[in-house]
């Protein structure tokens, strides 16, 4: 595979809306910090396990400097009134020889089009090729959309009940097999 750095797929919806899934870039920061200001605070909560208001000079500074060695992230985009928008985002974080953290979060206008899903597949197949074996998030118990979207990968799931969330590990050294 070349560079996830410059990582980009068309996928097309269940309502036939045509997205682009590509890699996050360093000048995408306006983007996201607009794409974060239309979140619902419960979609941030979910997200992050806590209310947080805006996207922090931090966030900025993650994003200028991702490395796509140990930390992926893709997002999803459409074009509206001829401006690229980002409508969901995802990350992986690899820890350990062959494990990594995935995190998502999808505008809500946008949920139930199987964005998460999709995303899914495509780091998925970043992670395979760079030896990644297992996926782990935790996912806060009342978010049954994106438990759901990690029943239904395809990849063999475990999944602990432990203080209010999952503990979800997927197996995916292997292709899904939806």
């Amino acid at each position: 595979m070349k560079d996830a750095r410059s990582y980009r797929a068309g996928e097309t919806l269940r309502n036939g809306l045509v997205i682009c899934i590509r890699a996050l870039q360093p000048d995408d920061g306006e983007r996201m910090a607009e794409a974060f200001s239309k979140l619902d605070p419960d979609s941030v909560y979910t997200r992050f396990f806590s209310y947080k208001k805006e996207v922090t000079e931090e966030d900025f500074q993650l994003i200028r400097e991702m490395d796509f060695d140990l930390r992926v992230a893709l997002i999803a985009t459409i074009i509206q009134d001829g401006s690229e928008v980002v409508i969901a985002s995802s990350s992986f974080s690899v820890f350990g020889q062959d494990e990594a953290e995935v995190a998502f979060i999808v505008e809500e206008d946008y949920h139930g089009l199987g964005i998460a899903r999709h995303l899914l597949m495509h780091l998925g197949k970043i992670a395979r090729e760079r030896g990644i074996k297992r996926f782990r998030a935790e996912v806060l118990n009342q978010n049954s959309a994106m438990l759901r979207v990690f029943a239904g990968s395809g990849w063999p799931m475990e999944s602990v009940a432990e203080d209010g969330s999952a503990h979800v590990t997927l197996l995916i050294d292997r292709p899904a097999s939806i």
